[in-house]
């Protein structure tokens, strides 16, 4: 039970980056026009999917992050409805571990889109391990991809809901000048083959 509580948390979260990223990020949303004016106005504008994808100006590496009080408005509203659901079933385990998780998901996030735009000559944590650092490179081009579409690929952490929802794009339908690095994979269109008669 506990297992599918996890499994359950780590898809909530991600559903909740997902909507969050595409409906209030990128679109002004009633009298809540913070979070467009600050993702889509200042950051898609500095950070672009050229070679200003990565830090440029130091003067904006703070833009990188949300404010660090958005982090506590994001847990607390991913903890809403699990804690509907433990006061229905009496049990506080399902709001602790949706918490811990929540938590997790949104440090995870920041940390991962931070690496994204302020890479590293030295290999970071993040990169180090085989399995982890094929993770973040593929994270990496997704990311990069957004920012290059941007009606696309609202996931950062983890793409459950572009695949689910049909905004997943694993490469560019057309060629583009993207961002180049260690990190950064190729997301041009594949080369078509040339047919022989």
């Amino acid at each position: 039970m506990i297992i599918l509580m996890i499994l359950m948390s780590v898809a909530y979260a991600s559903l909740s980056e997902y909507l969050l990223h595409r409906y209030v990020m990128h679109r002004p949303v009633w009298f809540l026009t913070y979070p467009f004016e600050a993702h889509a106005k200042v950051h898609h504008r500095v950070f672009k999917y050229d070679e200003t994808y990565h830090l440029i100006n130091e003067k904006d590496k703070w833009t990188i992050p949300m404010a660090w009080w958005n982090g506590l408005v994001l847990i607390i509203l991913l903890s809403v409805i699990p804690a509907i659901l433990s006061l229905a079933f009496h049990e506080w385990w399902i709001l602790a571990i949706a918490a811990a998780i929540g938590t997790k998901y949104y440090l995870t996030y920041e940390y991962v889109h931070w690496c994204m735009h302020l890479p590293k000559q030295k290999k970071r944590l993040i990169e180090r391990f085989p399995v982890i650092g094929w993770i973040f490179y593929r994270l990496n081009g997704h990311h990069l991809l957004h920012h290059r579409y941007m009606n696309r690929n609202y996931n950062v952490v983890l793409p459950l809901w572009d695949l689910c929802l049909g905004t997943l794009l694993i490469r560019s339908k057309t060629p583009f000048n993207q961002a180049r690095g260690r990190c950064v994979p190729d997301v041009q269109p594949k080369a078509r083959a040339a047919r022989t008669p």
